[in-house]
């Protein structure tokens, strides 16, 4: 049977609405290093290499877990109007060409359980403030802990006393040896202003007032390159709060991309219970720290993104580069 224009019409709509939502996606320093191209049915996601930290990632693993955040919030999107995507991932992503393709089944149906997710999309901002001293219950990072396997990744709660400080140390040192590196200050530099206009980077806004008193066991970035932080200095950023490392059994660039679809689920699904995460990647950008903090913790698994979730006040949120720089139509 052929389609009628009107369902091409629909699912046209739907695949441009996908897009817009992906460009919400979190992304490294939001650096947004992604390309969409809708054409003949299909959305197409692309990275775009321009964008890679060449210092803090040149392996390009946090351009491909930023990838594939956005990949996930455009299937959100399309679970919203009633699609269950057809994703073919490519088992190369680094290779020329897109790093998935989203399609459609012919027919909608009335409801698909990521589509609860789609209301929240707009609320998920990565929070640098203090955190309120109170637990994460038992059956929210359980949630989690679903989300994550659901995009076959996993994701374990940092529990023991002897881990938490293990992870404090390591991304204390991590944190230490890049500062120490001028180049990965020069990039920090080149990716954070306080320019309100601006479009991709990290906003002055968005980020703690850089000095001495911040308190942190787990450091956050220091994204105030220029003095201009906003946010208060002290985050208290605690080894005692609810630490939650993500990771992957394998460890290659098709699997960056899984690993990026479940943060951001887990990030989404947190959001819709009221929580909000801080992420520290530090300690898996810096070789050494990332083997150690797998010794230290004796996990099998390979270690992408560790996340703080809590409750805090709203941030200001980042701007995001207009919609005709990352879409095309054809």
């Amino acid at each position: 049977m052929t389609m009628s224009s009107s369902v091409r019409s629909e699912q046209a709509q739907a695949l441009r609405r996908a897009a817009v939502r992906a460009t919400l996606a979190p992304s490294v320093h939001n650096t947004q290093p992604w390309r969409f191209v809708i054409s003949r049915g299909v959305l197409e996601i692309h990275a775009d290499w321009t964008r890679k930290l060449q210092v803090l990632d040149p392996s390009g693993r946090q351009l491909l877990i930023s990838c594939g955040c956005a990949l996930f919030n455009a299937r959100v999107a399309l679970a919203a109007a009633g699609y269950d995507a057809i994703v073919d991932r490519s088992p190369d992503p680094t290779e020329t060409g897109a790093v998935a393709l989203v399609s459609l089944p012919d027919q909608p149906v009335e409801w698909l359980p990521l589509r609860r997710l789609d209301a929240v999309i707009e609320l998920r901002q990565s929070n640098r403030r203090r955190f309120a001293d109170e637990p994460v219950p038992p059956d929210i990072v359980q949630s989690l802990v679903a989300a994550a396997t659901a995009e076959d990744a996993q994701l374990i709660q940092i529990t023991r006393p002897e881990h938490r400080l293990a992870t404090a140390r390591l991304s204390q040192e991590a944190d230490q040896e890049e500062n120490a590196n001028p180049a990965y200050r020069a990039e920090l530099r080149a990716w954070t202003s306080a320019d309100q206009s601006r479009r991709d980077g990290v906003p002055a806004i968005a980020v703690p007032h850089a000095d001495a008193g911040s308190g942190d066991d787990i450091p956050i970035r220091d994204f105030d390159t220029h003095g201009l932080g906003w946010l208060p200095t002290k985050t208290q950023s605690s080894l005692n709060q609810c630490l939650l490392l993500l990771g992957t059994l394998q460890d290659k660039p098709a699997v960056w991309l899984r690993a990026g679809e479940a943060l951001e689920r887990v990030l989404l699904e947190a959001t819709l219970r009221g929580y909000v995460a801080s992420l520290f990647t530090q300690v898996i950008e810096v070789p050494r720290t990332r083997q150690l903090l797998r010794r230290e913790l004796a996990v099998a698994m390979n270690p992408h993104v560790l996340l703080r979730v809590g409750r805090a006040p709203k941030t200001p949120a980042s701007r995001r580069r207009r919609l005709p720089d990352v879409l095309s139509e054809t």
